[in-house]
C-alpha cells in the first residue's frame, strides 16, 4: 500500500476516531508517546503529523506533539473522513474519461462532485462512481480507490486515478516530489496589479473556524505550501489569472488567493460570495448577481495536468475547456469591462 498522497483543495470537516480521559494517577508525559501505547499499529511519527496538522485535541483544544497528558484530560483524534466512510457501495455514475489506459486514466469533474465520502456526503462521490466502473483498483493510505490527488466538491477539472499499485507509487511519488505540472483557471476580487508572482505561506486548518484553512507564519504549523501565478486578463474589479501548483495543500489556491487580498469569485467559504469590489450602484450589484447565477460556485478549473508515465517514462500532458458556466461568467465581465472602463475604483 502506498504511502504518498498529495492533499488537494477538498470540502472537510473532523470526525472523531479516538477519544481517551486520561486516568488519575498518570504521570505527566508526551501525548505522542501516550496514544502510541493506546492506538493500535500507530506510529510517533504519524501522531506528530495528526498534530502538525490540528487533528489532536485536549478538553477540545488543539495541541502540538509535545504536550504533556494530566490526570482528567479527555484526548480526541480528529481525522477528515469519518470512521465508517471506506465502505463503498458502487453507483452507476456516469463519468467524463478524457484518457485512459492499462495504468490510469482522467477524468475530467464536473463541478458539484465530491471526490471521496466525508461531511455528509456519503453517496454521489467520485469514489462510488469509480467502484462501479473499475474493480480491483489500488488503495491509496487514506484506503480510497485509485485517488492520487482531489480537488474540491465545486472545482471543476483534471484528476488522474491510478488503476495498479504500481501507478499508485509512481504517481504519488510524483506529486511528492513536485514534478507533476497543475494549472488551475481561477477569477479573483480585485485588480492584480503584478502580472505574475508567487504566495509562499504554510497552511493549516483555521484556529476558529475548522471549516477554513488559512496561513500561517509560524513554520511549525501547517505545512509549507506554493503557488505561482500569472494574470491572463484584466477586467478592473476582477481579475482571471492562471495558478501552478509547486505543492497541493488543502484549498491552497483559495486561501493563499484570500492571503494576498484577491479572494475567488464567488467562494462562499472563503467570502467571495460577496461584492468585495466594485461601486455602490444598483445596476453593479444586479450584474454581480447575474453573474453569481451564471457561475454558482467558486470561480476554479483545474484546466491542466502532467506528468510522467509510471509505463511508458514519457512525459504527458492533458488539457481541458473551461466549463460552460465558467465562461458564461468571463463573457458577461468582458461585456462589462468593455461598456464601464476597466480601471478599478479607488
Amino acid at each position: 500500500m502506498n504511502s504518498n498522497i498529495e492533499t488537494i483543495d477538498l470540502e472537510e470537516e473532523l470526525f472523531e476516531h479516538f477519544r481517551f480521559e486520561v486516568p488519575k494517577g498518570q504521570a505527566s508525559l508526551r501525548i505522542d508517546k501516550y496514544l502510541m501505547s493506546l492506538i493500535q499499529n500507530a506510529t510517533r511519527n504519524k501522531i506528530q503529523t495528526a498534530a502538525t496538522e490540528g487533528n489532536i485535541f485536549v478538553n477540545d483544544v488543539i495541541v502540538r506533539s509535545n504536550y504533556k497528558v494530566k490526570a482528567n484530560d479527555v484526548l480526541r483524534v480528529m481525522l477528515s473522513h469519518p470512521p465508517f466512510e471506506n465502505h463503498i457501495i458502487p453507483e452507476n455514475i456516469p463519468l467524463d474519461i478524457v484518457y485512459e489506459d492499462e495504468a490510469l486514466l482522467l477524468i475530467n469533474k464536473e463541478p458539484g462532485m465530491v471526490v471521496h465520502p466525508g461531511h455528509g456526503n456519503y453517496t454521489g462521490t467520485l469514489v462510488h462512481a469509480l467502484a462501479y466502473h473499475f474493480d480491483n483498483l489500488p488503495m491509496n493510505s487514506s484506503e480510497r480507490p485509485g485517488l492520487v490527488h482531489r480537488i474540491d466538491k465545486d472545482t471543476s477539472g483534471l484528476l488522474v486515478i491510478a488503476k495498479t499499485e504500481a501507478a499508485m507509487t509512481h504517481l504519488a511519488k510524483q506529486f511528492e516530489a513536485k514534478t507533476s505540472e497543475r494549472e488551475y483557471i481561477a477569477l479573483v476580487w480585485g485588480n492584480v496589479i503584478a502580472d505574475q508572482g508567487t504566495i509562499e505561506g504554510n497552511v493549516a486548518r483555521h484556529v476558529k473556524d475548522r471549516m477554513q484553512m488559512a496561513v500561517f507564519a509560524d513554520p511549525e504549523i501547517g505545512k509549507p505550501a506554493v503557488t505561482h501565478y500569472k494574470v491572463l486578463e484584466r477586467f478592473g474589479y476582477v481579475t482571471l489569472i492562471s495558478c501552478q501548483l509547486e505543492t497541493g495543500r488543502t484549498h491552497q489556491i483559495r486561501v493563499h488567493l484570500k492571503h494576498i487580498g484577491h479572494t475567488l469569485f464567488n467562494d462562499e467559504r472563503y467570502g467571495g460570495h460577496l461584492i468585495l469590489k466594485g461601486t455602490t450602484f444598483t445596476k453593479y450589484k444586479q450584474f454581480i448577481e447575474n453573474c453569481f447565477k451564471a457561475l454558482p460556485r467558486q470561480a476554479l478549473h483545474a484546466k491542466t495536468l502532467g506528468f510522467v508515465h509510471p509505463t511508458t517514462g514519457e512525459m504527458r500532458r492533458f488539457d481541458t475547456e473551461l466549463p460552460q458556466d465558467f465562461q458564461d461568467c468571463i463573457e458577461k465581465w468582458r461585456g462589462y469591462s468593455k461598456s464601464h472602463g476597466t480601471e478599478e475604483e479607488s
